[in-house]
């Protein structure tokens, strides 16, 4: 069933990309702010309360859904619900036109419209950087998407299937994730206040979930990239800086691509980052997505066998 749902939600996802601004998204949006504001009382123990509620209601919901189906209608109406979880939670075109529209204009010369491209994708100040700063940051906000968006639900999903939980690892992936990137945003003026207790307590849950799919990610670049590279910088990296799930993936793909990445004081081996790069990130990232197909595809062919 793993194999089958992501296959048909990537599929899906290319031939018709669910819009920036839908109603799962949005709703999710709506039920985690509505938490914040009914519970984040500002206490360590509420902080866990909020997040609990925020993350583990929804992948409870997704989870009791596929069971009634299973038990109800059959395997069909819950692969079918499967495909549904994963188009909303999983894909690339959830954040490739930003990286698309960069490349076209540093391609055409127009690092102007490239650098005001990054800005509104990023929120970053942007007017002074040089082309290969642009470049940099293109590459690692488009390597930690794809991991967010692709490979760490990929880890997860399989991870929760293969002990009968359907989609709900999926769903506890990306909103959890969320929850961390709301929690750690500026507060909006009109908006309810996070409590330092949630924003800590959820960057440490998020740190524990992505801790095993980071290291798939950049095990996963290793094998399709430059093998050696990418291992050595991963050990450099994993040695300075322990548990930074973000900088293993990074440092990987530094290696792996032979390209600089990361801010100065990592002082990263390579090539300076150039417009060249940003083909070889597209193949890096696809020949993974292939990798792990084949991978699924031979644990599913392998348990039919079995």
């Amino acid at each position: 069933m793993s194999f089958i749902s992501i296959l048909f939600a990537l599929l899906l996802e290319q031939a018709r990309p669910l819009a920036q601004i839908n109603p799962v998204h949005n709703t999710i949006r709506i039920w985690v702010r509505w938490v914040m504001r009914n519970f984040d009382a500002g206490k360590p123990h509420h902080g866990w309360l909020a997040w609990a509620l925020s993350v583990l209601v929804p992948a409870l919901l997704v989870f009791v859904v596929h069971w009634l189906l299973v038990w109800t209608i059959g395997w069909i109406a819950a692969v079918v619900w499967n495909i549904a979880i994963l188009y909303a939670t999983l894909g690339f075109r959830q954040f490739s036109h930003h990286f698309t529209a960069i490349r076209d204009a540093l391609h055409a010369g127009d690092e102007d419209q490239a650098r005001q491209l990054l800005a509104q994708w990023m929120r970053i100040d942007a007017s002074t950087l040089p082309r290969s700063e642009i470049v940099r940051h293109v590459i690692e906000h488009s390597i930690l998407s794809a991991h967010r968006h692709v490979f760490g639900v990929f880890g997860w999903y399989t991870l929760l299937a293969a002990f009968g939980m359907g989609p709900a690892g999926a769903v506890l992936y990306r909103v959890s994730e969320y929850v961390t990137t709301f929690a750690n945003r500026p507060a909006e003026p009109t908006g309810h206040p996070v409590s330092a207790a949630v924003t800590a307590n959820a960057s440490a849950a998020w740190a524990a979930i992505d801790w095993l799919p980071a290291r798939s990610t950049a095990l996963g670049f290793a094998f399709v990239g430059s093998f050696e590279e990418a291992v050595e910088s991963w050990r450099k990296h994993a040695a300075s800086y322990p548990n930074d799930n973000d900088g293993v993936v990074l440092a990987a793909t530094a290696g792996a691509l032979n390209v600089k990445l990361g801010p100065k004081e990592w002082d990263s081996a390579g090539q300076t980052p150039e417009p060249v790069h940003l083909r070889a990130v597209v193949g890096l990232v696809w020949r993974t997505v292939v990798m792990w197909m084949v991978f699924l595809a031979l644990l599913s062919l392998a348990r039919l066998i079995g």
